[in-house]
């Protein structure tokens, strides 16, 4: 019997230093850290220059892209020009930062706008609604985010006029076949 507890209280002893002596002094091993908007890759406008707004040719017809050419989203759960997407939102549906007054060309000037979010970032916006990127558009021209529900509400690429475009492509749509539909409406 006195083995058993003497083998308990060493294990138990072992489990103490082997956490203890671990941790090292900092949480970062063991705490995963959050990207900000503005670190997030795609997110932000680099070195602090205003972000840019531009349209291109899609199979969803004309839509919204940045600078770079990746595709923008609106998020139906937004209120205004207010974000709701925080948190863990953020880490698949990045927003689109901006330092500055934002750049645009091809796209109607008086719909672009900026937005402070709670983090006082600024955040794009157009027509009043926040932009955002999707984590999984990894090249220009990628509409993956198209019709997701995600965090409450749905996604969807925005047309030049600035509403939500609902149509989805087809897998035959090249972006002259399907770009006379592009508004959808929101």
């Amino acid at each position: 019997m006195n083995r058993v507890i003497t083998l308990a209280v060493g294990m138990a002893a072992v489990a103490a230093c082997v956490s203890g002596c671990s941790s090292s002094g900092t949480k970062s091993s063991s705490t995963p850290t959050a990207t900000t908007p503005a670190t997030t890759a795609g997110s932000a406008a680099p070195s602090g220059r205003a972000a840019t707004l531009k349209t291109a040719n899609s199979p969803l017809g004309q839509i919204l892209v940045d600078g770079s050419g990746r595709t923008l989203y609106l998020f139906k759960a937004d209120t205004g020009t207010t974000s709701t997407c925080y948190g863990p939102c953020t880490q698949n549906w990045p927003p689109q930062i901006t330092a500055g007054t934002p750049n645009n060309s091809g796209v109607t000037a008086s719909l672009v706008g900026t937005t402070t979010r709670t983090d006082n970032t600024t955040q794009v916006t157009y027509n009043g609604h926040p932009l955002y990127y999707f984590f999984e558009d990894t090249k220009p021209g990628e509409t993956n985010g198209q019709g997701v529900n995600a965090f409450g509400a749905l996604w969807y690429v925005v047309s030049p006029s600035g509403n939500a475009v609902t149509s989805t492509a087809s897998a035959s749509a090249s972006p002259s076949a399907s770009s006379s539909g592009g508004g959808g409406g929101y």
